[in-house]
Order: structure tokens, then C-alpha cells, then sequence
């Protein structure tokens, strides 16, 4: 483990295991998991103002799109003036080139934490308790190919794991689809439409969290599943909220600004 990160890890897994502790008497064998969801419920709540902004440095790049590659087109021989007009736009957008991925980095340590602490057998230079924890008879630091097997009782939690996963994958990637191309408006996102190769890898993409579930504990398997699924109700929380706003009717998208007429260089 990172010693970077070996304190907050640290700090982290007596959170947990304090939750758990309070849960057990309660929900007994399930008490364990039900902290790493509380827990990472709770963090994710701490988050929600960076997420938020992500969303809607998000969403300024999608609509932004074509009139980027617009000037790129025009300017393609003219660097500098490209990267005046570029800077120009952001201005007048109220957004930047970075919007939409700082937010993203600032939150990274936080969930690189909880990741670690729900996938290392040790914390602390001792042995990671909650891992000995189960879920339905299978311990928390299972892997789905090790013990009885990807057939067996024990595979079909993960299977279940896996599934739910994938699910939420399918319905975030429709979403930001929608969103996406809402926000630039149905003519500018059939005009940019990606390489056949491209796009099968950007739809793949959103399913890479199974297959790092796949590999890492159950433990860790839940933990991604809570997070994905609150990361999509941001979205839809968001994408409502932009419904009910100005921006939201088709008459908005359809009256995108215009580039301002050219100046002498």
C-alpha cells in the first residue's frame, strides 16, 4: 500500500469497522457490508459538490463541441489565433478547458482510499478484519475465481455483483448519451460521430468497472457497485435539473451562440 495514502487507509478502516460494530447487532452477517455501503454513501455525500461541478464542466464541453472544432477547422493554420479563440469562447461560457476533469482529480484520493482499504488484506501492518467478514456465506476478501469456484454458490454473489454492475453501466452509458446529445443538439452529434473503432471502444469503456470487479475482492466488488450506482444518481439528479432549467427546452439548444464575425489578425 502507498505510504501516502497508509494514514487516511488507516483512519478509514476504523470508520468502517466502527459502522460495522453498530450494524451487527442488527443485521448480523450482513452488518459488514452494509457499512462499506454506508461508508461510501457518506463520502460520496462529502463529494457531491465536486461531482456536481464535473457534471457540469461535463456538460459545457458537450455543448461546446462543435463550435470548437469549428474554429479548429478555421484556424487550423493559425495556432495561436486558435488558442485565442478557444480562450475566447471558454470566456464567454463561463467555463474552461478543465472544467469538467479538476473536480475529477480532487476527488481521487478519497476514492482511492476506500478502494485500497476494501482491497488490501492488510491495513496498518495488521490484518484487515473486515475482509474476514461474509456476504451471504462468501467472505469479503474473496476473489470470484478462488475457493469453490466461478460455478459454485459462492460465484453466483459475485455473478450477482457482476450483473448489477453491468446493468448500471448500461443505463450511465445511455444517460450520458442523452445528455450528450441534448446538450449539442441532435444535428451537431450526428455530425460527430466517431471512427467505427473509436466508438466500439468508447462503448466498452463504461464496463471496464466490471472487469476490474472481476479481479479484485467482493469487498471491493461492493464498494464500486454503491459508488457506481451513486454516480448515476448524480446524473440523473443533474440531467433533471438541467430539464427544468432554461437550457433544457429544444428551442435553447437549437439557439446556440454564433462565433462573433472575425477580427484582422
Amino acid at each position: 500500500m502507498s505510504s501516502l495514502l497508509g494514514v487516511p487507509v488507516d483512519a478509514a478502516y476504523h470508520l468502517v469497522s466502527g459502522f460495522t460494530g453498530i450494524l451487527t447487532p442488527v443485521l448480523g452477517g450482513l452488518a459488514a457490508a452494509a457499512a462499506i455501503v454506508a461508508f461510501t454513501m457518506a463520502v460520496r455525500t462529502l463529494l457531491m459538490p465536486l461531482s456536481l461541478r464535473a457534471l457540469r464542466g461535463q456538460a459545457a464541453a458537450a455543448r461546446l463541441g462543435p463550435q470548437l472544432q469549428a474554429l479548429r477547422q478555421r484556424y487550423a493554420r493559425q495556432p495561436e489565433r486558435l488558442q485565442r479563440e478557444m480562450s475566447a469562447l471558454y470566456k464567454r461560457e463561463g467555463t474552461s478547458l478543465f472544467a469538467g476533469f479538476t473536480p475529477l482529480l480532487l476527488q481521487w484520493p478519497f476514492l482511492s482510499v476506500m478502494y485500497l482499504l476494501f482491497r488490501s488484506p492488510q491495513v496498518g501492518g495488521q490484518a484487515n478484519t473486515l475482509l474476514s467478514r461474509d456476504l451471504f456465506g462468501v467472505p469479503l476478501g474473496m476473489h470470484w475465481l478462488s475457493g469453490a469456484g466461478a460455478v459454485s454458490a459462492q460465484g453466483a454473489v459475485f455473478l450477482g455483483v457482476f450483473a448489477l454492475l453491468a446493468g448500471l453501466c448500461w443505463v450511465s452509458a445511455r444517460l450520458g448519451r442523452l445528455m450528450t446529445a441534448q446538450a449539442i443538439g441532435a444535428q451537431a452529434a450526428g455530425t460527430q460521430a466517431a471512427p467505427a473503432g473509436t466508438g466500439l471502444l468508447i462503448r466498452a469503456l463504461p464496463y471496464l468497472t466490471v472487469v476490474i470487479a472481476a479481479f479484485a475482492p467482493l469487498a471491493a466488488g461492493i464498494y464500486l457497485l454503491t459508488s457506481l450506482a451513486w454516480s448515476l444518481a448524480e446524473r440523473m439528479l443533474f440531467w433533471r435539473s438541467t430539464q427544468a432549467g432554461p437550457l433544457s427546452a429544444p428551442a435553447a439548444v437549437s439557439r446556440g451562440r454564433r462565433f462573433p464575425p472575425e477580427r484582422p489578425s
